[in-house]
């Protein structure tokens, strides 16, 4: 602890790094944002004037020390400035997922007793006064985009440009306290509380001090040579961990500028227009962007279709190898030169990836093919593996490492160890606090040594070193014959294909592996429009007898790759179903951060999952559904059952404990 505070300093807290900023970078740009299609931008001395005048104006409203406000909306400046100045004032932000139903923010709302609450426009505010009345704490409610809210009650509810400019009229009243608060704050005290997805259950509360996010954003922009001169754009969900670590933790450590897209639709555009240097993304964002390369050079013309192809295949010969400095010869280098000037820089122009000098993607595994393709561009993607608990960071790939079948290295300062379980377990510097209000939880994660348990199961490869993920540990099972089941594996690589978006594979305890796949509607619907087959709704596309073709092919060639593995290779998907909708967290079978709820898929569509087993040839079902306006419905189908081809071997079988 006294080595990590020395390398601290005195950047106990983020408002202490918001005044080294405006010092040191007070010229450069903190962030931007797109609105109404300009780019406006704010430099960090600017930055740091809208944060303390925010600041102050939540104190005129009496907001104090140990409160809780929650912050609701898409990633805009001012609700990132709204999170540092709750800290500011001694309280403590709590951003939750925009597209939560009602209900979901209820709950939370009530768990963490928010007294305030940032809204970024009318929807959020409608979503918080539809269930106010059982939300006694809620003091008052701000509103960033004042859009349709003239005629509401004002008595508690505030324009935030109102409350900023408040604070500003009233600076000397609050200026002597607002600078005691803040330099009150330490490393030991609470820098934001996230909520996890919720997969298992309610969502819990999770709790991260200042030392959990200062300390981690610190080592891992040291791990990839963050600075100042790097940029980030800010796009994922403000509720989730990895937004914070990036955009407010590793953002403020280092000075880098984060940069908000106008919206969700324009978010492709905009990412060309910034350019950013550093970048997140999940699997599926990099799968769809390959998905519309690979559809636009299939209406391409036969000579440019051809340079694509031919360069292409150099750059998936060599390219890895050149990111990574290794030895190419004189000819490669040359014919990939070439193949850049041609094809790649123009491909990763379009993307919006010129610039990119460390992409990451988690959260689920990436198929290589599709990791493979970034990398031979010339892209540094990496991956890692963390989880809320841990303030992002377990491992990661160094420069030169990096594969598409592990996860890297422990982080700097994390300990992993691999229980005989096979569960994986960590401690470091970033390890949360506690859950919220839940110590029986607390005391399930973490022991008193600070070792969390990830639920997660894996291995170190002896010679590497590296971390390779196997399952959830919980979904690793046995079949009736004894040999092991890791549906997320299976799963992992269904998902490779980009005509499948989400699958859902079952055997626990039985005699074979059957599976529900969603397709993906625009990579399924670009190929019907190009091979003349018409369809009104995504129901009748997914029953199209040549849609239910492709997919038994990917099955196949799925359990093809599965049987190569003699751990896993009773895996196999013997039986499926292309499910008539698309599993959705409106309707309670994902999370806001699409983790499959399994337990519930199980139950609601046990029907189908018993017709998977007893030979039925099809089934007719009904499902309730939630539309956007929060109406239900209901959506009938007799659905076609179909066997998978699968490779003769003999499975391993588990060993007893």
């Amino acid at each position: 602890m006294a080595k990590r505070a020395e390398a601290l300093g005195d950047l106990v807290s983020i408002p202490r790094l918001l005044a080294r900023n405006a010092r040191q970078f007070g010229k450069r740009p903190a962030c931007r944002e797109k609105e109404f299609g300009i780019w406006q931008s704010w430099t960090w001395a600017e930055a740091e004037d809208e944060i303390t005048a925010l600041a102050m104006g939540l104190m005129a409203l009496g907001i104090d020390r140990g409160d809780y406000v929650a912050i609701i909306g898409r990633n805009r400046p001012a609700l990132y400035w709204s999170m540092v100045a709750a800290q500011m004032c001694g309280a403590i932000p709590v951003p939750l997922y925009q597209d939560a139903a009602a209900d979901e923010m209820a709950y939370v709302l009530d768990h963490c007793g928010a007294r305030f609450v940032v809204c970024g426009d009318q929807e959020q505010v409608d979503k918080v006064l539809s269930v106010q009345d059982g939300l006694p704490a809620i003091t008052h409610i701000l509103y960033q985009d004042k859009r349709g809210l003239r005629k509401y009650d004002h008595s508690h509810l505030h324009w935030l440009h109102d409350v900023a400019e408040e604070g500003r009229a009233a600076h000397s009243r609050f200026e002597a306290e607002l600078q005691q608060r803040s330099d009150a704050l330490g490393l030991d005290d609470t820098c934001v509380m996230l909520y996890t997805s919720g997969t298992t259950g309610r969502p819990k509360g999770v709790i991260l001090s200042n030392l959990n996010i200062i300390e981690t954003s610190r080592v891992t922009s040291e791990f990839d040579h963050l600075s100042e001169k790097d940029s980030v754009l800010a796009y994922l969900p403000m509720a989730w961990v990895g937004d914070f670590i990036f955009s407010i933790g590793q953002a403020y450590w280092t000075g880098f500028c984060v940069n908000c897209p106008e919206s969700p639709d324009t978010m492709m555009t905009d990412l060309r227009e910034i350019g950013p240097t550093y970048y997140f993304a999940p699997p599926r964002i990099f799968e769809t962007m390959l998905t519309n390369v690979m559809i636009r050079m299939e209406d391409a013309g036969r000579i440019k279709k051809w340079l694509f192809d031919h360069f292409m295949a150099v750059a998936r010969r060599v390219g890895p190898q050149i990111l990574d400095g290794k030895e190419v010869s004189f000819g490669d280098r040359l014919r990939y030169w070439l193949g850049d000037k041609l094809v790649y820089a123009p491909l990763k122009n379009t993307l919006g990836l010129t610039n990119i000098r460390v992409g990451y993607t988690a959260g689920e595994a990436i198929g290589p093919e599709i990791f493979d393709f970034y990398r031979s561009l010339g892209i540094n993607l990496k991956q890692l593996y963390g989880q809320t608990e841990a303030s992002v960071f377990i491992a990661q790939q160094p420069d030169g490492e990096v594969r598409a079948d592990t996860v890297g290295v422990p982080s700097p300062g994390v300990e992993v160890r691999i229980e005989p379980s096979g569960e994986i377990y960590y401690r470091s510097p970033g390890v949360f606090v506690e859950y919220y209000k839940n110590p029986e939880s607390t005391e399930k994660t973490k022991d008193a040594e600070g070792w969390v348990a990830t639920g997660d199961a894996g291995f170190f490869e002896e010679e590497t070193g590296h971390l390779r993920i196997i399952d959830r540990a919980k979904d690793v099972g046995q079949m009736a014959d004894g040999s092991l089941f890791a549906p997320k594996y299976v799963e992992n690589k269904l998902k490779f294909y980009p005509n499948i978006l989400e699958a859902v594979v079952f055997g626990a305890g039985r005699d074979r592996c059957t599976a529900f796949i969603n397709i993906d509607l625009t990579a399924v619907g670009n190929w019907a429009e190009r091979n003349n087959i018409a369809y009104a709704s995504y129901q009748e596309l997914a029953g199209h007898p040549r849609v239910l073709e492709m997919i038994q092919e990917h099955v196949e060639e799925t359990n093809k790759s599965v049987a190569e593995d003699p751990m896993l290779s009773g895996c196999q998907v013997h039986r499926f179903l292309v499910l008539h909708k698309e599993l959705d967290a409106d309707d309670g079978e994902l999370t806001r951060t699409r983790k499959v709820r399994r337990a519930i898929i199980a139950e609601k569509f046990a029907d189908l999952i018993e017709a998977l087993y007893d030979g039925s040839k099809s089934i007719y079902t009904e499902t309730e559904v939630t539309y956007e306006d929060g109406r239900k419905g209901k959506i009938k189908a007799t659905l076609e059952l179909r066997d998978a081809a699968t490779v003769p071997v003999t499975p391993q079988k588990v060993a007893a404990e």
